[in-house]
């Protein structure tokens, strides 16, 4: 959740979710540096979110969507167990 809280590596992983991108074309994108944009992409592959892929002279960024279900499935899970015990209030000693 931290990983996304930065607004400029969120807009990476939204625009890697509509498919492989390389850095220049993320740049166009975002309007941000490249020095910055590698530097979050770097961070982001770190964590397990994204693949770097060569492809000729060129290196493309992939989302992996594993991790993001695996996040999604655990938070479902929390949202579940809050809205089940919303009354569950344990008493004090």
């Amino acid at each position: 959740m931290r990983l996304l809280a930065d607004p400029l590596r969120l807009q990476i992983v939204t625009l890697l979710a509509d498919g492989p991108a390389c850095t220049c074309h993320l740049v166009e994108d975002t309007g941000a540096k490249q020095p910055n944009i590698s530097g979050h992409l770097r961070i982001l592959r770190e964590a397990g979110l994204v693949t770097a892929e060569p492809h000729g002279r060129f290196t493309y960024y992939r989302l992996l969507p594993e991790p993001f279900a695996a996040a999604a499935t655990r938070l479902t899970d929390l949202a579940d167990r809050a809205r089940a015990n919303t009354d569950a209030r344990r008493e004090c000693p």
